[in-house]
């Protein structure tokens, strides 16, 4: 059974790990100084879908890890 808990968090560490990585920031960092950007300008329309379908894998996966760790302590 551990073994089992282990491989689901191995799973969902690399999942985890890299829907956080291919997520855009929410900040505009040093871009903003200079003005207005071209997606406050117009809106972001686009990848939004793409951002959904990440921000619900960063959740699904997270939860998983965090049973799994759980699970192993246990």
């Amino acid at each position: 059974m551990t073994t089992l808990f282990s491989i689901f968090m191995l799973i969902s560490s690399i999942t985890l790990i890299g829907s956080i990585l291919l997520q855009e920031s929410k900040q505009e960092g040093l871009g903003a100084m200079g003005g207005s950007s071209m997606d406050s300008m117009f809106g972001k329309s686009i990848g939004t879908s793409k951002q959904a379908m990440l921000r619900k894998v960063t959740i699904v996966s997270a939860v998983v890890f965090i049973i799994s760790a759980i699970a192993l302590a246990a």
